[in-house]
């Protein structure tokens, strides 16, 4: 049995630690949803892909083209009388504005319809951040706003329930920090839902003017005020009394950094948190307020919602100013506001290196960019209109200009050639297969309709990449994993495109098509260039191809290969390929292709020297007795942060502390992990906090981490991250450097500007990486279970039975040959200490 399906099947009542969107996809099958349908966007996506598509017999679940269609689907599905969930990050809703504004005003009995709305008001990777609230106001759809991974959990059932009741559409507005953190969450009954049968013709069900008309009315005169009855008497708002001198108003993850606040520092606050953002319970609200002898505060996310909606009510509470830029509280931020003194955030005196997020090592798209690149920097080109995407990250290799949303690439670009004919052949629009799949083809059918010249570029991977690789309309199959029959190559010609095609690992090949695409352009045509090469997190890791080597007698150190993070220059100008080299898929090498001399090639001596050297593994227990609980004793709390870049596996050393606190007995407690995801995952700065006992918030104030874990040496150097640390704490520090693109070692800061930094507290430092390598594993991935073993040996941590974290390794990563190289793993790191 997979571990989601076990979570959707496991008795009521029974505690567990999830991830957010983990929880609202098994409370979806645990309370008897029917369909869940969706389109891939960071940070809903877990929702359907590590979560409901892998119990596909238990559940309808699909993903559409894009979200407007699968609010459609979503809406059908209620038409037939299903209860249907539609997933989405917020840009999503307004892509899908238009079936959701229409789709709000239906009155009559039918399914339930709701929408999962994950917001990124970092934002981590999301393009903007409006609030969509007054949006959804208007369309009287009412707004739940789940607080913690509980709520989360049985958001389903409750929103199902009220559109049934209310015949309305409802919206579950989870924040990206509650989607993406782990927390405790006590498994809901299992229940059967029954379909709902219309009792109405379904004719009734049309947007004609008047019909519309008649819709709006009741909406109005009968949903609304009975809304309103609901949320002034729903159980969901919550008024926690205190001295009655300081009131805080707040709702969804909010509300957890407002208790951090309390239960951290003692703070004597009212707090009255709100369970529905639409409608607003006004007169709770108000009774709330006459309650308080001070001020009342309004502590939300996004922009001023809720502070606006009190102040046109005459109701005088304090927030954020009219041009604050705040839009995401941490528990500090709300002390400073309240007036309760924390540790204040430090700017080390010496700054990390930038970390751009790049395209990854061994991508298709890489030669293409440094195609462009060159044709900007020769005059060939001068602007690129890009998209979301991966082709998104061209930027930081100066092969993408601009972008506006998804799909948008050639509209932009066809506007600028209408203000500016002459440049026909001077620009090109950029865009993913999932893009143009999802909204791209638009554009292509409108230049073709107005006879607007130019290139369109299609880079086709296959999948939906940035999100993870979700499978979409170019994909060999859909999440059924039945046979895909759309051929885009072959659409593109049906709508009259000129379409040629390039192999995204053929540098020659990929110029020479660029160059014959903008001829046409010149010549007043119009052209779809498709560049192909699979997204290379679909790649069997056996397919990755043989590392590469350089030859040192024919480099010249010219430079020309440094094109992609695998390959790095030494102090002294001569290149080298480190563990993140992939081999470009066993595909022609892009680095080789830019080497004029020939000095690169297949490193085959090296992969059979890894293999004659690899460590004999000790062998891996295959059942592991926990101690009894009353054999150890922990303390109340516990709290660790660790920082390092994508892809050293930092969220998974968080999801192992999760399982390890969980199976020590802290769920009697609580047991918290935040993390950061999107652009992280692509070689970006990225951070796991872990939290257990006496804890509320996934976000750590000032001061209160016991460890600070950083798996890249400069890492530590963020901002605010030392800051996080008790005076005198540990640092466990990885001597691991991991250079950005284009960053030569000599930017990198010295070990003596480091350890300036931390002249206050301990540091421990260690070789994780060389740890890993000596063990076989030539990826250097097993470096974070390394840095386990290590962190297991220092206290606090080390008042956890070494059973615990074998436990909670296994769980996390069970299947036997992963459980013996992490076993490995952790014990070297122990011998570390």
């Amino acid at each position: 049995m997979n571990p989601i399906k076990k979570i959707c099947t496991q008795e009521s009542d029974a505690p567990t630690v999830l991830q957010g969107n983990i929880a609202f996809a098994a409370g979806c099958v645990r309370s008897g949803i029917h369909a869940v349908d969706g389109y891939p966007g960071t940070p809903s996506t877990e929702v359907i892909d590590k979560g409901l598509s892998q119990v596909q017999d238990m559940i309808t679940v699909g993903w559409s083209i894009n979200e407007a269609t699968a609010v459609a689907v979503g809406h059908g599905h209620s038409l037939g009388g299903n209860d249907c969930v539609v997933t989405m990050k917020i840009p999503g809703l307004f892509q899908a504005g238009d079936p959701f504004t229409s789709g709000g005003f239906f009155n009559d009995k039918r399914g339930a319809l709701v929408y999962y709305v994950a917001s990124d008001y970092t934002p981590s990777s999301t393009q903007h951040l409006v609030d969509p609230r007054p949006f959804i106001k208007s369309c009287f759809t009412p707004i739940i706003e789940p607080r913690n991974h509980q709520e989360l959990h049985d958001a389903p059932e409750i929103a199902a329930d009220l559109a049934r009741e209310c015949h309305t559409p409802v919206v579950i507005m989870a924040s990206g920090t509650l989607c993406h953190s782990e927390g405790l969450v006590r498994l809901s009954p299992i229940k059967k839902r029954e379909k709902v049968e219309l009792t109405v013709p379904l004719k009734s069900f049309n947007t004609l003017p008047a019909i519309a008309r008649k819709n709006y009315d009741r909406v109005v005169k009968e949903r609304l005020p009975q809304l309103i009855d609901i949320v002034e008497k729903s159980p969901l708002n919550n008024w926690e009394k205190g001295a009655g001198k300081i009131g805080v108003v707040t709702y969804g993850v909010s509300d957890l950094m407002v208790r951090e606040v309390k239960q951290s520092l003692g703070a004597d606050i009212d707090i009255l948190s709100l369970g529905f953002t639409f409608p607003l319970p006004m007169k709770l609200i108000r009774k709330f307020y006459e309650s308080i002898s001070g001020t009342v505060y309004v502590i939300e996310d996004g922009y001023r919602y809720l502070q606006e909606e009190l102040l046109i009510e005459g109701i005088a509470v304090e927030g954020k100013d009219v041009i604050e830029t705040l839009t995401e509280w941490t528990p500090a931020e709300i002390a400073e506001r309240l007036g309760y003194s924390v540790e204040q955030i430090k700017t080390p005196a010496v700054q990390p290196l930038m970390r751009p997020p790049m395209i990854c090592p061994g991508c298709p798209y890489r030669l293409f960019g440094e195609t462009v690149r060159k044709m900007k920097k020769r005059g060939k080109l001068e602007s690129v209109f890009g998209d979301i995407g991966c082709n998104t990250l061209l930027f930081f290799m100066d092969a993408n200009d601009s972008n506006l949303c998804m799909g948008a690439s050639e509209g932009n670009r066809s506007g600028y050639v209408l203000a500016n004919p002459d440049k026909a052949s001077k620009c090109l629009s950029l865009l993913g297969d999932g893009t143009e799949t999802h909204s791209g083809l638009d554009a292509t059918r409108n230049a073709l309709f107005r006879n607007v010249p130019g290139v369109k570029v299609i880079l086709d991977n296959n999948w939906t990449a940035m999100t993870g690789g979700q499978p979409g309309p170019t994909s060999p199959v859909n999440l059924a994993g039945e046979e895909n029959s759309f051929d885009l190559q072959a659409s593109l010609a049906a709508h009259g495109a000129k379409v040629l095609v390039a192999d995204g690992y053929d540098k020659k090949g990929v110029e020479k098509s660029l160059k014959e695409a903008l001829a046409v352009a010149e010549e007043g045509g119009f052209v779809t260039l498709v560049i192909t090469g699979v997204c290379i997190k679909k790649v069997p890791k056996a397919a990755h191809g043989t590392k590469m080597q350089v030859d040192r007698e024919l480099c010249v150190e010219c430079g020309m290969c440094q094109i992609c993070p695998g390959i790095l220059l030494d102090k002294e100008g001569a290149p080298h390929f480190n563990n993140n080299c992939s081999g470009c898929m066993s595909q022609l090498a892009a680095c080789g292709q830019m080497c004029a001399k020939g000095a690169i090639s297949p490193n085959t001596k090296k992969e059979e020297d890894v293999s004659a050297t690899r460590s004999d593994l000790p062998e891996a227990p295959e059942g592991i007795e926990l101690p009894d609980r009353s054999s150890f004793s922990l303390p109340e709390k516990i709290a660790v942060a660790i920082r390092g870049v994508g892809g050293q596996g930092n969220l998974f050393f968080g999801k192992v502390l999760t399982q390890m606190a969980f199976i020590a007995g802290y769920g009697d407690t609580n047991v918290v992990k935040g993390e950061t995801h999107g652009m992280a995952q692509m070689g970006g700065p990225v951070i796991s906090t872990f939290s257990c006992g006496k804890v509320v918030s996934p976000v750590l104030l000032p001061g209160t981490a016991d460890c600070l874990v950083t798996m890249e040496k400069s890492e530590i150097l963020r901002e605010g991250f030392v800051d996080m640390l008790k005076p005198g704490g540990t640092v466990l520090m990885a001597n691991t450097k991991v250079f950005p693109y284009g960053v030569d070692e000599d930017q990198y800061p010295t070990d003596k500007q480091i350890q300036d930094v931390l002249t206050s507290y301990k540091i421990v430092e260690v070789d994780v990486l060389a740890e890993a390598l000596v063990l076989g594993d030539s990826s250097g991935r097993s470096a974070n279970v390394v840095m386990m073993g290590a962190l297991s040996r220092l206290a606090p941590f080390c008042d956890f039975p070494e059973e615990l974290w074998l436990q909670a390794l296994k769980n996390v990563s069970p299947k036997p040959a992963i459980w013996s190289a992490n076993y490995a793993a952790f014990n070297a790191g122990k011998e570390l200490i």
